[in-house]
Protein backbone atom coordinates (compact mmCIF):
# COMPACT_ATOMS: atom_id res chain seq x y z
CA UNK A 1 0.00 0.00 0.00
CA UNK A 2 0.96 3.47 -0.45
CA UNK A 3 -0.04 6.83 -0.52
CA UNK A 4 0.13 9.66 -3.34
CA UNK A 5 -0.83 13.43 -2.49
CA UNK A 6 -1.98 15.02 -5.79
CA UNK A 7 -1.59 18.89 -5.63
CA UNK A 8 -4.04 19.99 -7.52
CA UNK A 9 -4.74 24.02 -7.25
CA UNK A 10 -2.29 26.90 -5.50
CA UNK A 11 -2.39 30.87 -4.50
CA UNK A 12 -0.40 32.97 -2.77
CA UNK A 13 -1.82 31.77 0.46
CA UNK A 14 -2.35 27.84 0.19
CA UNK A 15 -2.12 24.78 -1.61
CA UNK A 16 -5.59 22.16 -2.05
CA UNK A 17 -4.99 18.85 -3.20
CA UNK A 18 -6.02 14.74 -2.76
CA UNK A 19 -4.34 12.27 -0.84
CA UNK A 20 -4.81 8.76 -1.99
CA UNK A 21 -4.42 5.50 -0.11
CA UNK A 22 -3.69 3.37 -3.18
CA UNK A 23 -2.77 -0.96 -3.30
CA UNK A 24 0.17 -2.16 -4.79
CA UNK A 25 -1.78 -2.24 -7.91
CA UNK A 26 -2.72 1.54 -8.18
CA UNK A 27 -6.36 0.89 -7.17
CA UNK A 28 -8.16 3.30 -4.46
CA UNK A 29 -8.51 2.07 -1.16
CA UNK A 30 -9.77 5.75 0.20
CA UNK A 31 -9.14 9.47 -1.03
CA UNK A 32 -8.93 12.49 1.41
CA UNK A 33 -8.61 16.59 0.75
CA UNK A 34 -5.67 18.08 1.96
CA UNK A 35 -3.96 21.74 2.44
CA UNK A 36 -0.51 22.84 2.41
CA UNK A 37 1.15 26.34 1.99
CA UNK A 38 2.29 27.73 -1.47
CA UNK A 39 5.38 27.35 -2.69
CA UNK A 40 7.60 29.80 -0.54
CA UNK A 41 11.24 27.39 -2.30
CA UNK A 42 11.01 25.08 0.39
CA UNK A 43 11.60 28.11 3.34
CA UNK A 44 10.78 26.24 6.94
CA UNK A 45 7.45 27.38 8.51
CA UNK A 46 5.91 29.64 5.21
CA UNK A 47 6.13 26.92 2.33
CA UNK A 48 5.20 23.17 1.31
CA UNK A 49 7.29 20.90 0.94
CA UNK A 50 9.29 20.15 -2.41
CA UNK A 51 7.64 17.47 -4.71
CA UNK A 52 9.04 14.03 -4.43
CA UNK A 53 8.95 10.41 -2.84
CA UNK A 54 9.29 10.26 0.81
CA UNK A 55 9.56 8.01 4.17
CA UNK A 56 6.30 8.16 6.26
CA UNK A 57 5.66 6.89 9.83
CA UNK A 58 3.02 7.03 11.86
CA UNK A 59 4.06 9.50 15.08
CA UNK A 60 2.40 10.29 17.84
CA UNK A 61 2.76 14.35 18.35
CA UNK A 62 2.69 15.84 21.56
CA UNK A 63 0.68 18.37 20.33
CA UNK A 64 -1.41 16.72 17.10
CA UNK A 65 -1.94 13.34 18.91
CA UNK A 66 -1.29 10.17 16.17
CA UNK A 67 0.03 11.93 12.57
CA UNK A 68 2.13 10.94 10.27
CA UNK A 69 5.65 12.02 9.75
CA UNK A 70 7.12 12.78 6.38
CA UNK A 71 11.22 12.68 7.16
CA UNK A 72 14.26 13.08 4.79
CA UNK A 73 12.53 16.22 3.18
CA UNK A 74 15.92 18.00 2.22
CA UNK A 75 16.43 21.25 4.20
CA UNK A 76 13.57 20.42 6.45
CA UNK A 77 12.23 18.17 9.13
CA UNK A 78 9.04 17.87 11.65
CA UNK A 79 6.86 17.81 8.54
CA UNK A 80 3.80 15.80 9.35
CA UNK A 81 0.26 15.03 8.14
CA UNK A 82 -1.94 16.45 10.66
CA UNK A 83 -5.38 17.75 11.76
CA UNK A 84 -6.18 21.05 11.12
CA UNK A 85 -9.20 23.27 9.08
CA UNK A 86 -7.46 26.51 8.02
CA UNK A 87 -4.18 27.28 6.21
CA UNK A 88 -3.42 29.47 9.37
CA UNK A 89 -3.18 26.23 10.89
CA UNK A 90 -0.39 25.18 9.37
CA UNK A 91 3.49 26.06 9.61
CA UNK A 92 5.18 23.69 6.77
CA UNK A 93 2.93 20.99 7.25
CA UNK A 94 0.01 19.24 5.75
CA UNK A 95 -3.58 19.59 7.00
CA UNK A 96 -6.25 16.53 6.03
CA UNK A 97 -9.86 16.14 5.50
CA UNK A 98 -13.00 15.36 3.95
CA UNK A 99 -13.95 18.23 1.79
CA UNK A 100 -12.42 21.49 0.79
CA UNK A 101 -14.89 24.19 1.94
CA UNK A 102 -14.48 27.95 2.83
CA UNK A 103 -16.00 27.25 6.51
CA UNK A 104 -14.52 30.34 7.57
CA UNK A 105 -15.74 32.90 4.98
CA UNK A 106 -12.45 34.35 4.59
CA UNK A 107 -12.48 33.43 0.86
CA UNK A 108 -10.66 30.61 0.81
CA UNK A 109 -10.87 27.12 0.95
CA UNK A 110 -10.37 24.90 3.97
CA UNK A 111 -10.68 20.98 4.85
CA UNK A 112 -13.30 20.05 6.75
CA UNK A 113 -13.90 16.83 9.46
CA UNK A 114 -10.10 16.72 10.03
CA UNK A 115 -10.08 14.60 12.81
CA UNK A 116 -12.27 12.08 11.11
CA UNK A 117 -10.24 12.17 8.77
CA UNK A 118 -6.79 11.58 10.79
CA UNK A 119 -8.47 9.07 12.54
CA UNK A 120 -9.20 7.06 9.27
CA UNK A 121 -5.76 7.89 7.58
CA UNK A 122 -4.61 5.94 10.46
CA UNK A 123 -6.54 3.25 10.82
CA UNK A 124 -5.38 2.37 7.53
CA UNK A 125 -1.46 3.35 7.29
CA UNK A 126 -0.06 0.30 9.01
CA UNK A 127 2.82 -0.69 7.19
CA UNK A 128 3.37 2.14 5.09
CA UNK A 129 6.55 3.05 4.41
CA UNK A 130 6.59 6.52 1.86
CA UNK A 131 4.50 9.01 0.26
CA UNK A 132 4.80 10.54 -2.69
CA UNK A 133 3.91 13.96 -3.64
CA UNK A 134 2.59 15.30 -7.00
CA UNK A 135 1.62 18.25 -8.97
CA UNK A 136 -1.45 18.50 -11.11
CA UNK A 137 -1.86 22.60 -10.95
Amino acid sequence: MRLELNRCQTDNKQTLGELYLLTNTGAVLHKWMTLELPDMNNTRYISRIPLGTYKAVVHTSPRFGKTLWIQDVPGRSEILIHKGNYHTDIKGCILIGQNHIDINNDGFKDVTSSAKAIGELMREVQGLESIKITIND
